[in-house]
Protein backbone atom coordinates (compact mmCIF):
# COMPACT_ATOMS: atom_id res chain seq x y z
CA UNK A 1 0.00 0.00 0.00
CA UNK A 2 0.91 3.65 -0.78
CA UNK A 3 0.41 5.05 2.45
CA UNK A 4 1.86 8.55 2.03
CA UNK A 5 2.62 11.26 5.01
CA UNK A 6 -1.16 12.41 4.01
CA UNK A 7 -3.00 8.94 4.78
CA UNK A 8 -1.27 8.42 7.66
CA UNK A 9 -1.87 11.79 9.61
CA UNK A 10 -5.58 12.01 8.26
CA UNK A 11 -6.33 8.21 10.10
CA UNK A 12 -4.22 10.07 13.22
CA UNK A 13 -6.54 13.05 12.75
CA UNK A 14 -9.37 11.24 12.91
CA UNK A 15 -8.79 8.99 15.56
CA UNK A 16 -8.00 11.87 17.55
CA UNK A 17 -11.36 13.27 16.59
CA UNK A 18 -13.35 10.13 17.60
CA UNK A 19 -11.77 9.81 21.01
CA UNK A 20 -12.64 13.75 21.75
CA UNK A 21 -15.78 14.28 20.02
CA UNK A 22 -17.74 13.41 22.92
CA UNK A 23 -16.96 16.32 24.86
CA UNK A 24 -18.77 18.44 21.54
CA UNK A 25 -17.52 19.62 18.33
CA UNK A 26 -13.34 19.16 18.44
CA UNK A 27 -10.91 22.12 16.96
CA UNK A 28 -8.58 21.43 14.32
CA UNK A 29 -6.28 24.00 16.75
CA UNK A 30 -6.65 21.32 19.21
CA UNK A 31 -6.04 18.25 16.97
CA UNK A 32 -2.87 19.76 15.87
CA UNK A 33 -1.30 20.83 19.43
CA UNK A 34 -1.98 16.93 20.30
CA UNK A 35 -0.98 15.24 17.28
CA UNK A 36 1.91 17.73 16.48
CA UNK A 37 0.11 18.62 12.27
CA UNK A 38 0.20 21.94 10.87
CA UNK A 39 -3.09 23.52 11.08
CA UNK A 40 -3.23 24.06 7.63
CA UNK A 41 -2.83 20.58 6.75
CA UNK A 42 -5.36 19.45 8.47
CA UNK A 43 -7.27 22.34 7.16
CA UNK A 44 -7.01 20.32 3.45
CA UNK A 45 -7.25 16.83 5.16
CA UNK A 46 -10.92 17.91 6.69
CA UNK A 47 -11.94 19.77 3.30
CA UNK A 48 -11.50 16.24 1.98
CA UNK A 49 -12.77 14.10 4.86
CA UNK A 50 -16.07 16.73 4.64
CA UNK A 51 -16.25 16.34 1.20
CA UNK A 52 -16.30 11.97 1.38
CA UNK A 53 -18.95 11.89 4.99
CA UNK A 54 -16.15 11.10 7.10
CA UNK A 55 -16.72 14.11 8.92
CA UNK A 56 -19.13 17.35 9.85
CA UNK A 57 -18.36 20.67 10.41
CA UNK A 58 -19.97 23.30 13.01
CA UNK A 59 -19.39 26.43 12.57
CA UNK A 60 -18.82 29.51 15.09
CA UNK A 61 -18.03 29.66 18.84
CA UNK A 62 -17.51 26.23 19.92
CA UNK A 63 -17.73 24.75 16.49
CA UNK A 64 -15.30 22.22 15.08
CA UNK A 65 -15.96 18.72 13.75
CA UNK A 66 -17.42 15.66 14.54
CA UNK A 67 -17.44 11.93 12.90
CA UNK A 68 -20.64 12.01 10.52
CA UNK A 69 -21.08 8.18 11.38
CA UNK A 70 -20.87 6.12 14.40
CA UNK A 71 -16.58 4.63 14.78
CA UNK A 72 -17.95 1.26 14.40
CA UNK A 73 -18.81 2.01 11.09
CA UNK A 74 -15.94 4.04 10.03
CA UNK A 75 -12.95 1.91 8.85
CA UNK A 76 -9.47 3.12 7.91
CA UNK A 77 -9.65 2.82 4.73
CA UNK A 78 -12.26 4.69 4.27
CA UNK A 79 -10.14 7.58 5.51
CA UNK A 80 -7.34 6.75 3.58
CA UNK A 81 -9.32 6.83 0.21
CA UNK A 82 -11.52 9.88 1.58
CA UNK A 83 -8.16 12.03 1.53
CA UNK A 84 -7.49 10.73 -2.22
CA UNK A 85 -5.11 8.56 -1.68
CA UNK A 86 -4.74 4.79 -2.47
CA UNK A 87 -4.53 0.76 -1.24
CA UNK A 88 -2.01 0.03 -4.10
CA UNK A 89 1.53 -1.45 -2.83
CA UNK A 90 2.48 -0.08 -6.69
CA UNK A 91 1.10 2.03 -9.37
CA UNK A 92 0.84 -1.13 -11.29
CA UNK A 93 -2.99 0.09 -13.62
CA UNK A 94 -5.08 -2.93 -13.94
CA UNK A 95 -5.88 -2.21 -17.70
CA UNK A 96 -2.79 -0.79 -19.13
CA UNK A 97 -0.12 -3.10 -17.43
CA UNK A 98 2.72 -1.79 -15.47
CA UNK A 99 4.94 -1.27 -18.49
CA UNK A 100 3.19 0.92 -21.31
CA UNK A 101 1.15 -2.39 -22.78
CA UNK A 102 1.84 -5.24 -21.02
CA UNK A 103 2.01 -6.24 -17.48
CA UNK A 104 5.48 -7.12 -15.53
CA UNK A 105 5.90 -10.21 -14.35
CA UNK A 106 5.27 -9.86 -10.85
CA UNK A 107 2.19 -7.71 -11.32
CA UNK A 108 -0.53 -10.70 -10.11
CA UNK A 109 1.38 -10.29 -6.99
CA UNK A 110 1.80 -6.99 -6.04
CA UNK A 111 -2.21 -6.54 -6.99
CA UNK A 112 -2.97 -9.28 -4.63
CA UNK A 113 -0.93 -7.84 -1.83
CA UNK A 114 -2.44 -4.59 -2.52
CA UNK A 115 -5.97 -6.67 -2.05
CA UNK A 116 -5.09 -8.00 0.93
CA UNK A 117 -4.05 -4.78 2.46
CA UNK A 118 -7.34 -2.98 1.25
CA UNK A 119 -9.27 -6.03 3.13
CA UNK A 120 -7.38 -5.84 6.22
CA UNK A 121 -7.51 -1.80 6.55
CA UNK A 122 -11.52 -2.16 5.53
CA UNK A 123 -11.99 -4.49 8.51
CA UNK A 124 -10.45 -2.37 11.00
CA UNK A 125 -12.88 0.16 12.36
CA UNK A 126 -12.01 3.17 14.63
CA UNK A 127 -13.62 1.92 17.44
CA UNK A 128 -11.30 -1.21 17.16
CA UNK A 129 -8.57 1.42 17.57
CA UNK A 130 -9.94 3.16 19.96
CA UNK A 131 -10.63 -0.20 21.74
CA UNK A 132 -6.61 -0.81 22.32
CA UNK A 133 -4.97 0.26 26.12
CA UNK A 134 -1.82 1.43 23.92
CA UNK A 135 -4.48 3.99 22.53
CA UNK A 136 -5.80 5.25 25.36
CA UNK A 137 -2.07 5.38 27.35
CA UNK A 138 -1.50 7.98 24.48
CA UNK A 139 -4.66 9.59 24.64
CA UNK A 140 -3.71 10.08 28.12
CA UNK A 141 -0.54 11.53 27.87
CA UNK A 142 -0.94 13.84 25.09
CA UNK A 143 -3.88 15.48 27.03
CA UNK A 144 -1.94 15.57 30.01
CA UNK A 145 1.00 17.53 28.32
CA UNK A 146 -1.56 19.64 26.08
CA UNK A 147 -3.43 20.88 29.52
CA UNK A 148 0.09 21.59 31.60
Amino acid sequence: MRLTTKGRYAVTAVLDLALHQDKGPVSLAAISERQCISLSYLEQLFAKLRRNNIVSSTRGPGGGYKLTNNVDEVSVSDIILAVDETCKVVDCDENDGCHGSYQCLTHDLWQELSNEIRSFLDGITLSEIMSQETVHDVKTRQDKTVNA
